[in-house]
């Protein structure tokens, strides 16, 4: 995979984002790497973008203003640009990057930058004399302001008004009690043109359960385990053109469906990337509160066209059991040129449930195993990075992903323990490399293997 030209840090502190590599086709995205000599902004757009003179190369001042358009919700296309025209040419200097780092970061993130070029071995002068002259710069609100399609709330969706048949897909495990509030929510929905196929995977099937519902709801019952086994066993199963993917442990308004159908029609776009919740009232996150390209996939709360799935291939099985399968297919459908939106008001409450679904096939989430010997990060993660990144993509990946796992999954997120994570690595460092060499080994196999996509 090509990577595109950017600022180095967010290859130390994003490196596994879609948009640092480039899709098949010009038209996707091209909002992440703008270039003012080919792309030109409206004049509300070129209001969004604080342009910045202060770098010393013109690819820097670029790269920086397609990172404010696609941060602010700008959602470019330019079908007629290819994409060896959009390659920047000019290399960035190490003063551009701490420019960059200083105006949409927090200090310890420069100095976490500064020493870690030291330690790497990069000319200590340009380091120290570039953290130096840019010390004076400014913090910028990389949200506000955003774009904001004021339109929306009145659009009227030709898709919607279509009756598209929408199949619903839930795989389940041992959560019946949830289950039950999930299809009661389907119910409710305002849009009515939709099947139900629940892959029912519990160690004891209650066939009973599913009888008072209407309309019925096709189940597929599996003995053998694995969340992307059982979202392909129902992708087969289903009728649909457009695909809804939703978790058993979810909640949703009664909009649900139908904000997902407007907005794919809105935007043209290929895929509704909604947003999760952890409880009722919880606000929507800033930086998730209005439309934008989304750079992640959650098989929890996704409409998708039948079409990416014809084009890419179903979820790869590799990931059965294990974590990160939904982030490579929705990888695998950027790469391929196509469009997903992130959608704020497509919500649901996500109460991730601690017992059954994939909590029950032995881990917390990517970083996390619950028994303590056990590959950390999962093998699943390290196949997902190296088929995709290059080295170095993956070495940052990891060196932020390890020292957070350390934390508790019930304090995840609980950054003033991330010293102590730190701390704790020193103690544990022997058992961390034996947990990281067991991934690597696994992954090893998993690559060289090759995927195991299945296909409509």
């Amino acid at each position: 995979m090509k990577a595109v030209k950017s600022f180095s840090f967010l290859k130390e502190i994003n490196p596994i984002w879609y948009f640092n590599l480039f899709p098949e086709k010009a038209d996707t995205f091209s909002t992440c790497y703008f270039n003012s000599s080919l792309m030109t902004l409206t004049e509300d757009e070129k209001k969004l973008v604080i342009k910045d003179s202060g770098y010393i190369s013109k690819t820097a001042e670029d790269l920086d203003t397609g990172y404010q358009l696609w941060n602010r919700g700008v959602m470019l296309s330019n079908a007629k640009i290819s994409l060896n025209e959009l390659i920047h040419k000019e290399d960035l200097t190490p003063e551009d990057d701490y420019i960059f780092v200083r105006k949409y970061f927090k200090n310890h993130r420069v100095y976490y930058f500064f020493l870690k070029n030291i330690f790497s071995f990069h000319n200590p002068y340009n380091e120290i004399r570039a953290l130096l002259k840019t010390r004076n710069i400014k913090k910028t609100d990389l949200i506000n302001p955003h774009c904001e399609y004021p339109e929306y709330k009145n659009f009227r969706s030709k898709l919607i008004d279509s009756n598209p048949l929408v199949s619903i897909i839930i795989p389940t495990l041992n959560r019946y009690e949830y289950l039950k509030d999930v299809l009661e929510d389907i119910e409710k929905q305002d849009y009515k043109n939709y099947e139900i196929i629940i892959a029912d995977q519990s160690d004891e099937p209650d066939k009973k359960f599913y009888e008072n519902y209407r309309p019925e709801i096709n189940v597929i019952y599996q003995k053998d385990k694995g969340q992307w086994l059982a979202r392909n066993a129902a992708i087969k199963e289903s009728s649909g053109d457009l695909f809804l993917f939703f978790d058993d442990d979810s909640r949703v308004e009664p909009d649900w469906i139908s904000e997902h159908l407007k907005g794919i029609d809105y935007f043209q776009a290929d895929i509704s990337a909604g947003v999760s919740l952890s409880s009722v009232g919880d606000k929507v996150p800033a930086n998730y509160s209005f439309f934008r390209w989304a750079d992640q996939f959650d098989s929890g709360n996704a409409m998708v066209k039948r079409k990416v799935f014809e084009k890419t291939g179903m979820f790869d099985r590799q990931f059965d059991k294990q974590r990160m399968g939904d982030g490579e297919f929705g990888l695998r459908a950027y790469l391929a040129g196509f469009r997903s939106i992130s959608h704020p008001y497509a919500k649901r409450i996500h109460l991730k449930v601690g017992t059954g679904g994939l909590r029950q096939m032995g881990s917390w989430d990517a970083f996390r195993p619950k028994k303590f010997f056990s590959p950390r990060p999962l093998p699943s993660v390290l196949y997902f990075y190296r088929k995709y990144f290059p080295h170095d993509f993956v070495r940052n990946a990891l060196i932020i992903g390890i020292l957070p796992s350390l934390i508790p999954y019930k304090w995840k997120g609980k950054r003033y323990l991330y010293p102590f994570s730190a701390l704790a690595a020193i103690f544990i460092l022997p058992v961390l490399l034996l947990q990281l060499g067991i991934s690597w080994k696994r992954s090893t196999v998993m690559l060289s293997e090759g995927d195991r996509i299945e296909w409509l």
